[in-house]
Order: C-alpha cells, then sequence, then structure tokens
C-alpha cells in the first residue's frame, strides 16, 4: 500500500484527519487514486471549487470560491480570518466541505454530489503547516524520509540524500531539530512534504517567522525544485512582497469570497477595488470626483472630498487617465512610500502633484517613519530615519509633498 502523501507532523494534525471524512470514498475511487499515484502521473491543474458553513461562537463563516491552480506558485493572500487555512484543510482533506468539487488533472478528491470524499492518505497532497512540527526525536535525515516506509531502504536512502540536496541541507542530516535554525528546520520541513512526490503542494505560512534574506534563498530552491516537477503550489501569506517575490498568480480572499485574482501585478499593483487595494499596502484611499479630462495627456483631475470641511483651497490630484467621465466618483489610492516630502517648496519636478500641507504626527515603526499631513485631505507618508533627521521635522511644520500621476491608482467606488 502506498504510503501517506500527506505529511502529518503531529498528532493535532492527525486527530484532525481523524474527524474529517463526513462521505466515505467507494472503493473504486481509492483505487483508481492508488493506481494513479503509483504511475507517477503528475498533477497538471488544481480545480478547487468549495462551498462550507462554520459557525462557533463568535460568527458564522461561509466559504465560497472557486478557482483553478496551474503548475506553479499560486499565492492566496488576504487578512486573518479570510478563509485561507480553511480552504486549504478542504484540499488537504482534514476538513470536509458541504458541497463543491476538488480535483486534480480531472481526478476527484472530493465530490459533493457523487458522494466522494478521498481519505488524506491517498489524495497526493503535501501540506506543510505554518509551525511545521517537524518530530524533535527524530534527526533531519529520519525526519524527511518519514513518508517514504513503503520504499526498500536502498531507495529511501537515496531519495532523502536527494532531497536534502536540494535543499542544500546534506549536511545538516545527523542532527536534530533543535539544533538547526529555523530557516535550516523549513527546508528540512518542504524536502520532508516533497521527497512524497505530491501531486500538489500546500503552504501555509511556513515561512512567516524568517528574515528576507533566508526567505530570498529559500524561495529560490523551491522554485528550482518545481522548475523539474511542476506541480500546483498554493502558498498562503499576509505579506505582499512574497506575493511579488514567489507568485506567478495570485488569488485575493476576504471573509470567504474571492475579492480578485491574476497576476500579482494585476492584482496587487493597480487594484480595481479598496478591500484589495487597503490589503495590497494603499495607506492613503480617498473619495474623489473627475473634475476634467486631458486625452492628449493622458491624465485626468480628480477633486478629493476634504476631510475638513473648509481647506481653503481644493484638494485635487492629477491622476492617470480612464474610462471615466467627468462628475464620475471614483476612489483614489496611493501608497504611503510613493510620496515624496520637502521642507521647501520643490520646483523643476516631472511629478505633476505638489501639494501644501502641515505635519500633524510622526511616529516611528521600526526602521519606518510613518508622517501624518494635513492638506485637506490626511495623508500617510513613509520616510526613513535619516530622511526625518536631515530635514528635522517636527510636528505643526509647513511642509511640501510630491506625487507622481502613475502613483495615483484609480479604484470603483
Amino acid at each position: 500500500m502506498l504510503a501517506s502523501m500527506l505529511t502529518m507532523t503531529n498528532e493535532l494534525a492527525m486527530n484532525r484527519i481523524s474527524t474529517a471524512d463526513k462521505l466515505v470514498p467507494t472503493n473504486e475511487a481509492v483505487e483508481a487514486t492508488r493506481s494513479s499515484a503509483a504511475s507517477g502521473t503528475q498533477a497538471d491543474t488544481l480545480e478547487v471549487r468549495v462551498l462550507r458553513h462554520a459557525i462557533t461562537q463568535e460568527r458564522e463563516f461561509v466559504l465560497d470560491v472557486e478557482f483553478r491552480a496551474e503548475p506553479g506558485f499560486t499565492i492566496l493572500f488576504g487578512p486573518s480570518g479570510a478563509g485561507k487555512t480553511t480552504l486549504l484543510d478542504c484540499i488537504a482533506g482534514l476538513v470536509a466541505p458541504d458541497a463543491g468539487r476538488i480535483a486534480i488533472s480531472g481526478r476527484a478528491l472530493f465530490d459533493a454530489d457523487r458522494h466522494l470524499n478521498l481519505a488524506p492518505s491517498v489524495r497526493r497532497i503535501g501540506y506543510v503547516f505554518q509551525d511545521l512540527a517537524l518530530f524533535p526525536h527524530l534527526t533531519v535525515e529520519q525526519n524527511v524520509q518519514y513518508g517514504l516506509a513503503h520504499l526498500s531502504g536502498k531507495d529511501r536512502r537515496h531519495r532523502t540524500a536527494a532531497m536534502l540536496e536540494s535543499f542544500r541541507i546534506p549536511s545538516l542530516a545527523r542532527r536534530y531539530p533543535k539544533e538547526i535554525s529555523g530557516g535550516e528546520r523549513q527546508r528540512v520541513a518542504l524536502a520532508r512534504t516533497l521527497v512524497t512526490d505530491p501531486a500538489a503542494l500546500l503552504l501555509d505560512e511556513p515561512m512567516a517567522a524568517l528574515d528576507a534574506a533566508t526567505k530570498a534563498k529559500i524561495f529560490d530552491d523551491s522554485r528550482a525544485w518545481n522548475a523539474a516537477h511542476g506541480i500546483p503550489i498554493l502558498y498562503v501569506t499576509h505579506n505582499r512582497e512574497e506575493v511579488f517575490a514567489l507568485g506567478e498568480r495570485a488569488i485575493v480572499l476576504d471573509r470567504g469570497r474571492i475579492l480578485a485574482q491574476g497576476t500579482p501585478h494585476e492584482v496587487l499593483g493597480a487594484p480595481s477595488q479598496e478591500t484589495v487595494a487597503q490589503l495590497a499596502g494603499f495607506e492613503n484611499i480617498f473619495d474623489a470626483t473627475v473634475e476634467s479630462r486631458h486625452a492628449d495627456k493622458g491624465t485626468m483631475t480628480c477633486r478629493l472630498v476634504p476631510s475638513r470641511s473648509d481647506p481653503g483651497y481644493p484638494v485635487q490630484l492629477e491622476t492617470p487617465l480612464v474610462r471615466a467621465e467627468v462628475g464620475a466618483a471614483l476612489r483614489v489610492g496611493v501608497r504611503a512610500g510613493d510620496i515624496l516630502l520637502a521642507v521647501e517648496r520643490p520646483s523643476g519636478l516631472s511629478a505633476r502633484n505638489v501639494m501644501r500641507g502641515r505635519l500633524t504626527a510622526l511616529e516611528e515603526h521600526d526602521v519606518i517613519v510613518s508622517a501624518r499631513v494635513d492638506c485637506g485631505v490626511e495623508m500617510e507618508v513613509h520616510l526613513t530615519l535619516a530622511a526625518r533627521d536631515t530635514l528635522q521635522l517636527q510636528p505643526g511644520q509647513e511642509v511640501w509633498l510630491v506625487i507622481k500621476t502613475h502613483s495615483c491608482h484609480l479604484m470603483q467606488c
């Protein structure tokens, strides 16, 4: 019998499996899955259509999603409580949806209409949990070999050695998890899951605690491994930088629904919805009205709704030209890091938006300073510590903000 292709990394995960199957798989379906797995057939596409209701003491939650994940990295991005982990659990077989269908290259893992719900052990789904939960009493080599009990000792050693080499950790083979770093534990967890040759891989924020440099190296190794294997990988993150660094496709989830999907740039670089813009890191989002269009210049002028009753002057931004008539209501988003701040009125700039305002607050967050400026609307601006000190910024000071036209992103109301 084929050993479990799902990496169960701790007793909690095993308990979750024992209560997952509300529907019983047919013998025919199980045998078909085993035959497919034994043949080494690789997955082409992960198809997911899931409806699941959950009621807790705090709220009623409905997960209702449908998408396709091709080979490569698909990022699941969204706030806490959006349903990302629940979705992964449904795909892995740890939680049974109320309705829908889950399949890999047409091979059904779950189909409510057919009363089909394959056990996690025959789904060929790799799952790396956020806490990794390596077996502390096993060496790195023994951890990686854990899912290969069905192979001969020679084959286990050969496959394990190749996987340790792929993730650059052969020197750690005899060490225990407590003796290695966080980044090394992450590599071991990935190796332990991928050594079983899964048809798809689920990653639930496994790198949340790692520094950027360590993440980058692991991302490179993960991409190299998948270039040779070509399986769908769903990667859950809250981190916008990770979406752009790793993802070929991004899906934004919020409150159990898909808000947007596409390339990272399409979804987060120029979001069309305010909720997505907030998730993508647009700190400044304003109501606006199209005041004039300049088709020959590829721009238009938008009047922002002021945050105080009488700013004394119109609060305007020149934005890229979109299909919106004069008088149309829009939302304008600007990232705090895309705004320049000056203590004297700048001149001779290509940037079209220069706004006078008053500095109302300065807050230091690690190596970033958040400045709040009242320009008739309140703008948040991000500065370095060096910039704050060089400009000698103080609350109450008159300042000028500079915003490039293409830093203004227009969204639907």
